[in-house]
């Protein structure tokens, strides 16, 4: 990996990370674009570079983090099963990271359902902003698990279970927002661990930096897609993100159909 496609591959990471259109399914697309080697750099930054794009939330949303105990209770409670699905399911997963066509079939299929999400719950418009109850928090935990499948999007698969529990766009993008905090750490720090105990998962020489750049440029990057999602979402709703996924799961879907290889991790 050279330096332009890390930082081609952070702008990727940091555009997609919060918007409902997978960022594994781009990052796909853009490493294979650019003949970037699936190796153990490549696996590592995928994952640790997420972690700059959660340290936007964290730094636009710097108040809601000091607010009161309820606000950390209620993302636990949204956390758990992703963390417990996801010590249990961490080697199919990483299996089926590894056939492309499954994130373009389930991108393209998620994006059919996008385009009908808004008439769905056209009544949740006439809702107030306001956080989820703890059983909201513990349902859209459950949403978050479906997006271990590659494709899916955690953004997507969360804002839809907010939607589910009346929430409205924007509280629903929020909490998703929230959400990806514990979820997103938890995720960086088991890679890194896997990097220090297996020496098949260990950065080679120069690859901490690029990671380093990575995760700077995806932080930037993501501050400004969030701003940009929210006033967008909450004004035009799912339907042209639901357009765009179909798009782009069309085009994992033709390239694998072409013959030409596809492999991220």
């Amino acid at each position: 990996m050279t330096w332009l496609e890390a930082v081609i591959l952070a702008i990727v990471e940091g555009i997609t990370e919060f918007l409902p259109v997978s960022s594994t399914g781009h990052m796909i697309i853009a490493s294979a674009l650019m003949g970037v080697e699936p190796d153990a750099l490549m696996k590592n930054f995928v994952i640790i570079t997420q972690f700059g794009a959660i340290l936007s939330v964290l730094v636009l949303y710097w108040k809601r983090f000091f607010k009161d105990i309820q606000f950390y209770v209620k993302l636990f409670i949204a956390f758990v099963p992703a963390m417990v699905f996801g010590l249990l399911l961490n080697d199919w997963i990483e299996k089926a990271m590894e056939t492309p066509v499954v994130v373009g079939i389930n991108l393209f299929l998620g994006g059919i359902f996008l385009l009908f999400v808004d008439r769905i719950f056209a009544r949740n418009e006439n809702e107030a902003d306001k956080e989820p109850t703890y059983k909201n928090a513990a349902v859209i935990g459950f949403f978050q698990v479906l997006a271990m499948v590659p494709g899916i999007s955690r953004s997507a698969a969360t804002i839809i279970g907010g939607l589910t529990q009346k929430l409205n766009r924007k509280s629903a993008a929020e909490f998703s927002f929230f959400l990806a905090v514990p979820t997103m750490m938890a995720a960086t720090g088991y890679k890194v661990l896997k990097m220090l105990t297996d020496e098949t998962q260990s950065i080679p020489d120069g690859g901490w930096g690029l990671i380093l750049l990575g995760c700077i440029v995806a932080f930037i990057v993501a501050m400004l897609a969030i701003r940009f999602f929210i006033g967008f979402l909450t004004r035009y709703g799912f339907k042209w993100f639901g357009w765009y996924r179909i798009l782009a799961g069309g085009l994992i879907i033709i390239l694998y159909l072409a013959g030409i290889e596809l492999q991220l991790v």
